[in-house]
């Protein structure tokens, strides 16, 4: 009887044992995929746009794509949004300097272009012309795109707003490889509250509604990044 309570001792403390290897091993595989995912080099996201992009009348920090990668970074996404955004730009503005622009090489781009071409009363063909032309050349290089909308301002009639708006609609269409979001400042145009007082940039509170309502789209963009 007493060698064979050793013998049960002896297999039960082997059973131990490999249950406790098995859970050390399984805690060391954990901790060591949660270090992989901190120190894996983030998703490289250019943002190339205007003064809603360069964050005009805000803080660096208060910046459109300051914020949208803290919101993404919160939501789990490791990505580095880098700013290419230039006060004034215009559609044509943006693609003069896009091989500039590139140099940064992202792994997707945002397109946020077009509210000084309203401003401005560019014809929609041209500003198609040259979204078109943006959209094409990083299709060639297999970069991953959004592509925000924009409304005209409703000053310079209905058919010039619709036509401009059709604008986007037709670029969607033709590039349907592209994530699209409709309207860049969906929720904040018009908004007092959520502007500054030249109510064309949004405020503080106005970018985080906007980077909140983009979430989804840039997360769409990210999963069509390579190795993603």
């Amino acid at each position: 009887m007493a060698l064979g309570a050793s013998s049960i001792v002896r297999r039960y403390g082997r059973r131990a044992a490999l249950r406790r290897a098995s859970l050390g091993f399984g805690l060391f595989l954990s901790v060591k995929l949660s270090l992989a995912a901190q120190t894996a080099e983030p998703v490289r996201v250019l943002m190339l746009g205007d003064s809603i992009t360069a964050g005009y009348g805000l803080a660096q920090a208060e910046s459109l794509p300051a914020r949208l990668e803290a919101q993404a970074r919160a939501a789990g996404a490791n990505l580095r949004i880098i700013a290419a955004g230039v006060s004034g730009d215009t559609t044509a503005g943006g693609r003069s300097r896009l091989d500039w622009a590139l140099a940064d090489k992202p792994q997707a781009v945002i397109v946020a272009l077009g509210g000084n071409d309203g401003l401005r009363g560019t014809p929609p063909s041209d500003s198609y012309n040259n979204l078109h032309d943006i959209l094409t050349r990083l299709k060639q290089r297999n970069l991953p795109v959004l592509l925000a909308g924009m409304l005209a301002p409703p000053n310079l009639g209905a058919d010039y707003g619709r036509e401009f708006r059709d604008t986007f609609e037709r670029l969607h269409r033709e590039h349907p490889e592209a994530v699209f979001y409709p309207f860049l400042l969906e929720g904040v145009a018009g908004e007092e509250a959520l502007n500054q007082p030249d109510r064309i940039h949004p405020n503080p509170r106005g970018v985080e509604e906007v980077a909140r309502r983009m979430l989804p789209a840039v997360q769409e963009l990210l999963s069509k990044v390579q190795g993603g």
